[in-house]
C-alpha cells in the first residue's frame, strides 16, 4: 500500500545524499521528515550534537537549507534573532533549532527556557536519542531510569526529564511529539507548528542503535513500540487544549497498554533490568499518563 511518502519526499526532501550518519541513523530519517512537514523557506539553526557531523565538512553540507552550526546553549538565541532579522527584512522564513536532548535537557535548557518564556517566533526541534551519543553515548536529563550508558554502567537512578510538559508548563502556543516511527502524525505536527505564530516546541522520539542497543535495521520498529508500549506518547498541546494523537489513545486505559517489556527486551541498554526496576519503569509511565489524563479532564 502506498502511504504518498514518496511523493511528497520528492517536492520537498531536507537531506541529501552521501552523509557522513551511522547506518540505522534515526537523525537522518527524521531531518528527512522535516523538510517533507516543512518545505520550502526554512532556516536551520543546529545545536552541537550528531547532526552537526552527520551533514559533512563544510563547505560541503547534506542539509537542504540554509544552516548554521552553533554551540549547544547559542541555538534559541540565534534563531530568536534570525526570525527578527528576516521580519525586517520582509521575508517569509520558519526558522528552526535543531537540538539534541543533551542540547535541550541539559547544556542549553536556560536558553530553551529563556526563548518559550519570551515566545520567540521560532520552533524548537529536540531530536531525542537519549544520551550524548555524539560523544560516546553518556548518559543525559532525558536518558530514561535502568538505562545502561557510558557513564551509568548500572543503570540510571534517575527519571526521564519531561521536556514536552515543561513545555507546556510555559504556556508557549503550541507542543507536540512524535516519533520517528510514525512519520505522517510527525509531518502533520509540523506542517501546523509552521502555521502557528510565535514558540513552538516538537519533540520527536530518535531511537539510537548504537546506544540502545539492538540491530540498526530495526529503527522504525523500536521507534514504534515505544508509542505501542506507551513508553513514548504522542499529543499536541495547541492553544492551551491537549490531544492524544490516534496512535496513543489505547494507552489512556491502562489495560489496553501493550507491555512495555516488548520495547525494553529489544534493546540491550536494559538487560540488567530487575523485576523491581521495570516495577519503577511502568509506575513512570503510569504517572505520565495519569498527568495526561488530568490534563484532558480538567480543559
Amino acid at each position: 500500500m502506498s502511504l504518498g511518502l514518496r511523493e511528497i519526499l520528492n517536492k520537498h526532501n531536507g537531506i541529501l545524499s552521501g552523509t557522513s550518519a551511522c547506518p540505522g541513523c534515526p537523525e537522518n530519517m527524521a531531518m528527512r521528515m522535516l523538510g517533507m512537514g516543512l518545505g520550502k523557506d526554512v532556516v536551520l539553526v543546529v545545536v552541537a550534537g550528531c547532526s552537526s557531523v552527520i551533514q559533512g565538512n563544510a563547505p560541503y553540507n547534506a542539509y537542504n537549507f540554509p544552516t548554521v552550526n552553533v554551540a549547544f546553549a547559542a541555538g534559541p538565541a540565534t534563531a530568536a534573532g534570525l526570525a527578527r532579522a528576516y521580519k525586517q527584512r520582509g521575508k517569509n522564513a520558519t526558522v528552526v533549532v535543531w537540538a539534541g536532548d543533551g542540547g535541550s535537557a541539559d547544556i542549553g535548557f536556560a536558553s530553551l527556557s529563556g526563548a518559550a518564556e519570551r515566545n520567540d517566533n521560532i520552533l524548537y526541534l529536540t531530536v531525542d536519542n537519549e544520551a550524548y551519543m555524539n560523544s560516546g553515548g553518556q548518559r543525559s536529563g532525558s536518558t530514561p531510569f535502568g538505562a545502561i550508558t557510558t557513564t551509568t554502567p548500572e543503570g540510571k537512578k534517575e527519571n526521564k526529564k519531561n521536556l514536552p510538559l515543561l513545555m507546556i508548563a510555559h504556556n508557549v502556543p503550541y507542543v507536540a511529539t512524535a516519533s520517528v516511527g510514525y512519520p505522517h502524525d510527525y509531518i502533520e505536527k509540523l506542517k501546523r507548528a509552521k502555521q502557528v505564530e510565535g514558540f513552538r516546541y516538537v519533540h520527536v522520539l530518535t531511537p539510537d542503535p548504537y546506544g540502545w542497543l539492538f540491530d540498526p535495521s530495526k529503527t522504525a520498529e523500536v521507534a514504534k513500540l515505544a508509542v505501542q508500549t506507551c513508553y513514548w506518547p504522542l499529543f499536541e498541546y495547541y492553544n492551551g487544549k491537549l490531544n492524544i494523537s490516534p496512535e496513543s489513545l489505547h494507552c489512556l486505559d491502562k489495560r489496553t497498554r501493550r507491555p512495555v517489556r516488548d520495547f525494553l527486551s529489544i534493546q540491550g541498554r536494559f538487560k540488567r533490568l530487575t523485576e523491581d526496576q521495570i516495577k519503577i519503569l511502568e509506575q513512570y509511565i503510569d504517572s505520565v499518563w495519569e498527568k495526561l489524563k488530568s490534563m484532558l479532564d480538567n480543559q
